[in-house]
């Protein structure tokens, strides 16, 4: 008979609920019915060691955590700005929030304990300053200028200013192959930190709207406000939907993205038609849809005129999104036959963080951290850092 595991039954419930596991969920990961899993979450009966094991896997929790005699201290839920009516936090958004957290606070950890330097842009404004303001600051502190982007990628400048800036950035969209991340639940989140400020973006979406998440979670860094966001990029309807947290960052985003000095001297030709807002828009790298709302604004344009020129960009839009469908159905059908794909070990820098990669391996050499514990940080196994590190430099 197998032997039994003799966990602590409420800290059982609580890491699965802690998860927002359905019950007949969590029961499946080890193929036992509802009615067993509740015997052990009440304490009528105990799992065997592999199934509680295995719970830990899923529930992502450290299996000694079981043994605990009572429900620990967890992370504190970020504050949640996202519009009102939003979908509840599924398993996974739970997940990557969790996991950014554990590497957030190592991190802070770490450099608090080193007397590294803080960080000045954290919390130098507040939602009562001048978004323009803002958004000036964080163009200078990163060294950016959006009329003269370097290469046709914007939001990887941002990113390599960001992390040479002392923030993590952290994109993905899945925990893993089963479990997406729903932009539509999750966009983005900011942990604003002293030490060490960590971005996370939902890379479900393409990249004007990634992009716009990216600066909108920066604002909230330099606003020094942790928080939660979806439903970010710019819209003048259902406004009142909206923390007014989230329309200040919105606000900063839109001045950084799109400076009022640049938009001003676009020739007014460019306004006619969607198409010229599009390509004018794709080099900004932002959306057609966050151009328009900053022209209305700045009122370049007409309510109606924007109206009906969103009309528009919103049927462009969708024969987009078909094209991108259907280019990743050609993909897919292309790896079937030629089995390929996207590196995996630049899928997890990314969701690592390559500066966050490059911290963890530093304190590697120099013996500060263990390989195991290196290991649990990056998600990556000892004998594969070769291959994670070596994403890095390209």
């Amino acid at each position: 008979m197998a032997d039994k595991a003799y966990i602590t039954p409420n800290v059982l419930k609580w890491a699965r609920e802690s998860a927002r596991m359905a019950e007949e969920i969590a029961a499946a990961k080890v193929s036992v019915t509802v009615d067993k899993l509740k015997e052990w979450e009440n304490g009528l009966n105990q799992p065997t060691i592999r199934q509680a094991q295995t719970l830990a896997k899923a529930y992502k929790r450290p299996f000694a955590l079981f043994f605990l005699p009572e429900i620990p201290r967890d992370f504190q839920p970020l504050q949640d700005f996202r519009k009102s009516g939003s979908k509840e936090l599924t398993t996974s958004s739970i997940f990557i929030i969790r996991e950014i957290q554990q590497k957030q606070a190592w991190i802070s950890d770490v450099y608090s304990e080193n007397n590294e330097v803080k960080l000045p842009f954290v919390g130098r404004f507040s939602v009562k300053d001048n978004p323009r303001v803002v958004a000036n600051d964080i163009l200078n502190t990163l060294e950016i200028n959006p009329a003269a982007y370097k290469t046709n990628n914007p939001i990887k400048e941002w990113i390599d200013a960001a992390e040479t800036n002392g923030i993590f950035i952290s994109r993905t969209s899945f925990i893993h192959s089963r479990m997406p991340l729903d932009s539509e639940e999750l966009q983005g989140f900011a942990i604003a930190d002293s030490y060490a400020p960590f971005v996370f973006v939902n890379s479900d979406d393409w990249n004007a709207p990634q992009l716009f998440t990216l600066v909108h979670e920066l604002a909230h860094i330099w606003v020094a406000i942790t928080g939660i966001s979806n439903g970010i990029e710019p819209e003048i309807k259902n406004r009142d939907k909206f923390n007014q947290v989230e329309l200040f960052c919105n606000e900063v985003a839109a001045n950084a993205l799109i400076p009022s000095e640049i938009i001003l001297n676009i020739n007014s030709s460019v306004f006619k038609n969607s198409q010229d807002i599009f390509k004018t828009a794709k080099t900004l790298g932002v959306s057609s849809f966050a151009f328009l709302v900053r022209a209305l604004n700045l009122n370049l344009i007409s309510l109606p005129s924007y109206n009906s020129l969103k009309k528009q960009a919103d049927i462009d839009y969708q024969e987009f999104l078909k094209k991108e469908a259907e280019k990743k159905a050609a993909l897919k059908l292309k790896q079937k036959e030629k089995p390929s794909g996207p590196n995996p070990y630049l899928l997890r820098l990314n969701k690592n963080s390559r500066l966050f990669t490059q911290v963890v391996l530093d304190a590697l050499r120099s013996g500060f951290v263990q390989p195991t514990q290196a290991s649990l940080l990056l998600g990556t196994p000892i004998n594969n850092f070769h291959k994670l590190e070596a994403q890095i430099y390209r």
